[in-house]
């Protein structure tokens, strides 16, 4: 009886054993945006271990058209992939809406999940009965098939107003987080809107977490949204279905890349990580 419990207690060692991988995640997005998500995912997952690529050098992908951005995203999984990623987070929305797709296609083949990133609309839909939704987002992606399939379902249910943002992410990606001139840029933005009728606003790129607060300050008492956190939920639960957890509760690891490769990007995305 005893040796019968030692045998079965040697093979669910080893069935755990071969359900961990302590290989680290990949992320990317065409800048310093991801990191927003990289947070959430952090958060949940402390034991993991990441290697985020940022895309500074070609921001932003928003502007870019579709057959560039599927060129320029193939070379951020690569460069990722090279390095040992597990699976590949797209915490980039233009890339998700242009790209993804081909992803899955090339690389779900070869046993790496690809996990992309959609605006939160639905919660921000369904928390109040006939809302006015603003969804903040790139020229790109509020153009994409994917987005407008997305908005097509919720249409019927809330006022959901596309709100492209050109040169935001620039800003961002040139450190601007706050001051003057982006305030200047916000209030222009929702100057044609009356703000006393926005019951909601949706963040629809992974750069514009970054400078909640400072939207916040044009709408106060709006709730705004973003996909980071379900992201991160999605995330753990292809990892979870694919058994490729770490298994360890913390001690996780970020290694911050850039195609900028210059200290004061570098340096910018470890401060807004640790934000």
């Amino acid at each position: 009886m005893l040796h019968e419990i030692r045998r079965i207690s040697a093979a669910v060692n080893e069935v755990y054993i071969m359900n961990t991988d302590n290989r680290p995640i990949g992320v990317l997005d065409s800048g310093l945006g991801g990191i927003s998500v990289l947070r959430e995912l952090v958060k949940l997952m402390p034991g993991e271990d990441f290697l985020y690529y940022g895309d500074s050098a070609n921001a932003p992908y928003g502007t870019r058209t579709p057959e560039e951005v599927i060129d320029l995203t193939k070379k951020d999984v690569d460069f990722l992939l090279e390095r040992g990623a597990k699976a590949i987070v797209v915490a980039c929305n233009t890339a998700t809406s242009v790209a993804i797709r081909e992803l899955r296609e090339e690389y779900e083949k070869k046993d790496i999940p690809v996990i992309g990133i959609e605006p939160a609309l639905k919660p921000a839909v369904l928390a109040k009965e006939h809302s006015k939704v603003v969804v903040m987002a790139t020229p790109m992606t509020l153009s994409q098939t994917k987005f407008n399939s997305m908005l097509h379902v919720y249409e019927d249910e809330a006022n959901i107003i596309k709100m492209p943002c050109p040169g935001l992410v620039e800003y961002i990606e040139g450190g601007m987080l706050e001051g003057p001139v982006l305030d200047e840029y916000l209030e222009k933005q929702f100057e044609p809107y009356e703000k006393s009728e926005i019951d909601a606003v949706v963040l629809g790129c992974t750069h514009y977490p970054l400078v909640k607060n400072e939207i916040q300050k044009h709408l106060p008492g709006v709730a705004i949204y973003d996909g980071g956190f379900g992201t991160a939920k999605q995330t753990r639960k292809r990892l979870t279905e694919c058994g490729l957890l770490s298994g360890k509760e913390s001690g996780g690891e970020v290694k911050i890349f850039n195609s900028k490769n210059t200290e004061d990007v570098l340096e910018l995305s470890r401060r807004l990580l640790n934000l």
